[in-house]
């Protein structure tokens, strides 16, 4: 099932209209090339709902926050919704800043999101309107293991209900749910956290999955995360004497680039709840 996702994403090339931070904005372009889409980043108010209105969906991503492109996520996430086009939601660093947090409650309010991917500690800002982040990282406190697997699980259901769309909460162990099923997927290695950027060309791909397969966005999100997971570990066992974590970063693009769909099934890692 999930490996017809991907084969779905490299047949429909789906083109992703992002409005994401420019720390990574050059790997999330990447990334969706890999995966088969092609990516799109423009995030002028003047023109963000044309480019929308040309795009099969879209990915917003608070990552670098100011002032000036807020209204154009709010622009362009609205006219995905008139157009019927998936949209998917990274709140980076919401808990950090009041700007952050209010920015993405407001998103919330006013644009209606296929896919919200972020850390548990982002999620739970977005549940009580504040939460202590590490960053963009999950604050240690916020951790998702094994001991508080089933009691994220539930939180998880109940806010996908609440928001009306799929949950994707990352970190060591990954959750996937829309409110009655729940993945969760232990893909992935722990040299990912040393490379800034991951969470970003995930959401961005996430939004070329959904948008691929549009009726059945929780197995999409899913298979993204669990790709994106597995080309972590791919790219891991690549590495030489030699390496570091730049090669990483592009050989986790390179992974996502080579993946076929029964490499996918094979590989992937979780269970459902």
């Amino acid at each position: 099932m999930l490996g017809t996702m991907l084969e779905n994403v490299r047949r429909a090339c789906p083109l992703i209209h992002n409005i994401t931070n420019y720390v990574t904005v050059n790997d999330c372009a990447n990334i969706l090339l890999a995966c088969g889409a092609s990516p799109i980043m423009a995030d002028d108010r003047e023109e963000v709902s044309e480019i929308t209105s040309i795009c099969a969906g879209l990915n917003i991503n608070i990552g670098t926050l100011n002032s000036r492109t807020i209204d154009s996520m709010v622009i362009a996430g609205k006219r995905a919704n008139e157009l019927g086009h998936p949209v998917v939601l990274d709140p980076v660093g919401a808990g950090a800043s009041k700007l952050r947090t209010q920015t993405a409650k407001r998103l919330m309010n006013e644009v209606r999101f296929t896919v919200i991917r972020g850390n548990i500690s982002e999620i739970k800002t977005l549940v009580s309107g504040s939460a202590a982040t590490k960053g963009v990282d999950a604050n240690i406190a916020d951790r998702v293991t094994e001991e508080n697997l089933n009691d994220t699980v539930d939180f998880a259901k109940a806010f996908a209900l609440q928001s009306r769309g799929v949950l994707a909460i990352t970190g060591a162990i990954d959750i996937v749910t829309d409110g009655q099923q729940a993945y969760c997927i232990r893909n992935g290695h722990p040299m990912m956290s040393s490379i800034t950027g991951t969470g970003c060309q995930l959401s961005a791909m996430t939004a070329a999955f959904v948008t691929a397969n549009p009726a059945t966005p929780l197995e999409a999100a899913a298979a993204a995360v669990v790709a994106m997971g597995y080309a972590g570990e791919i790219a891991h066992a690549r590495l030489t004497n030699l390496d570091g974590n730049a090669s990483y970063r592009n050989y986790i693009i390179d992974a996502i680039y080579n993946m076929t769909p029964e490499m996918l099934e094979k590989g992937a890692s979780y269970e459902v709840r």
